[in-house]
């Protein structure tokens, strides 16, 4: 039995690992503060979402295939986490009785038998409960699940595997066997012992011969052991495998429910902060990009108090180059913008008001870093060496996110570096959103004149206040520098002046800290 929560005929790769890059992209995107909203403090939900999210699905069925899932989850949240409950206790449970076994085959029966008792009874916790809450759920994928539990662990089959656990926690067992070459016994057999009719059963009546043991032969009676090991151990193994059966379909109910109770506990931390989310509409590899409303989802999480959208459309861009304004938003907009690719890609919702974008093999970033503490190599080597090992890594299809890349040498230096990775990646199927203060290289990538290179521009209000949006507009030879200055420094410069005019204070701050 399948859970099927995650793909409709698969199963998630429980040996999964980490991809090339991962530790890089967590950090450059603020990736950790999701994964602590998602788990609430409960590492096993915190490895499930950092599974599923740099887990990219590239098929759109299968992302709206987890979309329905999720959705069923928001509106039946206290049944779904009872289901996520059982299948914890299946697994604690397990584990208490496995901790101190031994690997005799009459230990390893009679931990069995305990087992599948728990595993019987939370198995028909969970059908009942399905079964009173089917309607509820309209999704393939959970209407599938509550299917599997209705026809193959149905009453009739509960009751039958009672019996058998009953009659193999007996001390007493029938067994068959034969003598084999040099009369050394063998095709030992466990059997069920025949119905017994109330006249026998009264009368203690036994079919057979009988022989008892002295109580003071300990040849005869370790003997007998090893006859009832051999009779038992057949069916010690049948019934581990069996345990082992309903234990990984437990672990993998737990596996991929867990990663849907994180899409609650993040939906409801942002929702309760006044967030908006979306279910996004996932495309199939092209061109396409439009949002509203698109934000950075971590800058809540961290506390800010109030976070600003921005409105995005760029259909057929394989090209989007963001300047403008010193701690306008660009490299927050370039963060929602790769957390929202990854989030659409695990079937989550969406930190927007509305999100549609084509799915993309790979995510990867190129974020300016701090100097080397260790003074082994300059900030240009490190980035170039950064960058070597990306393209190593990225084929066609993939994303690429550049932020402040390659600033640590000059303009004119820097700006061919960067220009020259750019062409070279956007003409081997990449698609690249490039954050850059560098003026030559925006100037030059705006004068190429691509019908698919597309520009924006963190916006400035003339009174020098940034709204921390981005709109479409031309590279600016400035990124208005001196509004810090005045504001620091509260001196009576041009966009100072303008903000007197206006009767804005000269340290007002901006909305929630969302500068970058």
């Amino acid at each position: 039995m399948k859970a099927h929560l995650l793909f409709e005929n698969g199963d998630f790769d429980r040996s999964w690992v980490a991809p090339i890059g991962a530790a890089e992209l967590e950090s450059d995107l603020g990736i950790p503060q999701v994964y602590s909203a998602m788990a609430h403090g409960d590492r096993f939900l915190q490895d499930t979402a950092r599974r599923l999210l740099l887990s990219p699905v590239l098929d759109p069925a299968t992302i709206r295939y987890r979309q329905a899932i999720l959705a069923d989850c928001v509106g039946n949240a206290e049944t779904v986490r009872a289901f996520y409950d059982i299948a914890v206790e299946a697994i604690e449970r397990d584990k208490r009785e496995w901790l101190f076994g031994m690997d005799k085959p009459d230990s390893v029966l009679g931990r069995s038998v305990r087992v599948l008792e728990v595993f019987v009874g939370l198995l028909r916790r969970l059908r009942t409960l399905a079964e009173a809450r089917v309607s509820d759920f309209p999704s393939a994928g959970f209407q599938g699940l509550f299917r599997a539990l209705s026809t193959e662990v149905d009453e009739a089959y509960l009751h039958e595997v009672e019996g058998h656990l009953r009659r193999l926690g007996r001390r007493s067992i029938l067994m068959s066997g034969r003598l084999g070459e040099g009369n050394v016994g063998t095709g030992y057999v466990l059997r069920r012992p025949p119905r017994r009719n109330l006249r026998d059963r009264l009368l203690g009546d036994r079919a057979g011969f009988e022989f008892e043991i002295d109580a003071r032969d300990e040849g005869g009676t370790h003997a007998v052991g090893e006859l009832r090991m051999r009779g038992i151990a057949l069916a010690a193994t049948a019934l581990a495998r069996s345990s082992d059966h309903i234990l990984s379909f437990f672990e993998a109910l737990r596996f991929e429910l867990g990663f849907y109770l994180g899409c609650l506990n993040l939906r409801d931390y942002l929702v309760g902060r006044g967030q908006a989310v979306c279910f996004p509409d996932p495309q199939p590899i092209g061109l396409a990009l439009e949002a509203r409303g698109l934000y950075d989802p971590s800058l809540s999480i961290v506390g800010a108090a109030s976070v600003v959208g921005s409105d995005i459309s760029l259909r057929g861009m394989d090209l989007v180059v963001i300047t403008g304004a010193n701690r306008g938003g660009k490299s927050t907009f370039l963060r929602s913008l790769g957390l929202a690719q990854l989030m659409m890609q695990s079937g989550m919702f969406v930190a927007a008001d509305s999100f549609r974008s084509e799915v993309r093999r790979a995510v990867f970033t190129h974020y300016r870093r701090e100097e080397d503490a260790t003074m082994t190599r300059g900030k240009l080597e490190e980035e170039l060496a950064r960058a070597r090992d990306l393209v190593g890594s990225i084929r066609p299809g993939d994303l690429v996110l550049f932020n402040e890349s390659f600033a640590s040498t000059n303009e004119r230096e820097g700006s061919e570096i960067a220009r020259q990775l750019i062409h070279a990646l956007v003409d081997s199927g990449v698609k690249v959103a490039i954050v850059t203060h560098m003026y030559d290289l925006a100037h030059s990538l705006w004068a190429e004149g691509r019908s698919a290179s597309a520009f924006l521009r963190a916006e400035r209000l003339p009174d020098g206040q940034r709204t921390f949006r981005v709109v479409p507009g031309e590279p600016a030879s400035t990124s208005h520098g001196p509004d810090l200055y005045d504001q620091i420094f509260e001196t009576p410069g041009p966009a100072s002046a303008e903000r007197s005019a206006a009767g804005v204070p000269p340290t007002a701050q901006s909305i929630g800290g969302q500068a970058s």
